[in-house]
C-alpha cells in the first residue's frame, strides 16, 4: 500500500546530487513493488521509519534469489531529503539488522555504498559491517567523474550484533 509514497520518496532523494546511484526517471513502480513483494514470507524485510505519520525514511533487506546464496540479504537504505543526519538512518539500520539477526534464514547481509560517502559507511561499520572490496570507478558522476563503490557485509546472529 506504500509502494507509491516509498517510490516518491526515492526518486526525490534521487534528485539530490550523489544521494542515489538511481536517477528519477530511472526508479519505477513495479520494480519496487517486486522489491518489496520479494520480502513478504518472511524472507526479507522492509522497514519505514516515521515523525509525526510521515516517512522520512525506508530500508529494505531483500533475499538473493538463487537456493546457493538465498542465505544472504541485500540492504538498501534511503533516507528522505530534509531528514538526513537525524538518526533515522541509524534507527532503520537497526531495525533491519534485529530483524536478521532473529531470522535463521539469514546469514550474511551485504550492501554497497559510494566510497565518497563516509558518513554511511561509519555507520555501517558501527553496526559491524567489514568492507569486503571495492568496485572500481562503477558510478559514473553527473560531472563526468566516476566514484568507487565499497562492498561491506555483516554475517548475522546473535556474536554480530553490535
Amino acid at each position: 500500500a506504500d509502494v507509491d509514497v516509498l517510490l516518491a520518496a526515492e526518486q526525490a532523494t534521487a534528485r539530490v546530487p550523489g544521494a542515489l546511484v538511481s536517477a528519477p526517471d530511472e526508479l519505477h513502480a513495479r520494480s519496487f513493488a517486486d522489491r518489496i513483494m520479494a520480502t513478504l514470507g518472511g524472507h526479507g524485510a522492509v522497514r519505514v521509519a516515521e515523525v509525526d505519520g510521515v516517512i522520512v525514511g525506508h530500508g529494505a533487506l531483500t533475499p538473493m534469489s538463487l537456493r546457493a546464496i538465498a542465505h544472504v540479504a541485500r540492504l538498501d537504505l534511503c533516507v528522505h531529503p530534509g531528514y538526513a543526519r537525524q538518526g533515522h538512518g541509524a534507527a532503520l539500520l537497526a531495525a533491519l539488522l534485529a530483524w536478521a539477526d532473529a531470522t535463521p534464514t539469514v546469514h550474511k547481509v551485504e550492501l554497497l555504498v559510494r566510497a565518497s560517502n563516509t558518513a554511511a559507511r561509519a555507520l555501517y561499520a558501527r553496526a559491524g559491517f567489514v568492507e569486503e572490496g571495492r568496485l572500481r570507478d562503477r558510478v559514473r558522476l553527473p560531472t563526468g567523474g566516476f566514484v568507487d563503490d565499497v562492498a561491506m557485509a555483516r554475517l548475522t546472529g546473535p556474536a554480530s550484533s553490535s
